[in-house]
């Protein structure tokens, strides 16, 4: 899956996989997650929000079943 990158302090880049439902992101510290059946809108949410961490934070993290990406 392609990342791109996004302005962020906390977040580096975000990927999405709409067959899979699938998103990727890499934090600021280099580590990739992969977050699974994550509905499209949100994965565009967070990439137009203006705090992407903080929208990462309150719509996606703790809600959805991840994985680091190794």
């Amino acid at each position: 899956m392609q990342r791109q990158r996004v302005a962020s302090r906390a977040l580096r880049e975000v990927g999405y996989d709409p067959p899979t439902h699938t998103l990727e992101v890499t934090f600021a510290s280099g580590t990739v997650y992969r977050y699974f059946d994550v509905p499209e809108f949100l994965s565009r949410g967070l990439t137009v929000a203006k705090s992407k961490g903080t929208y990462f934070a309150k719509r996606i993290n703790g809600r959805f079943r991840f994985e680091q990406v190794k």
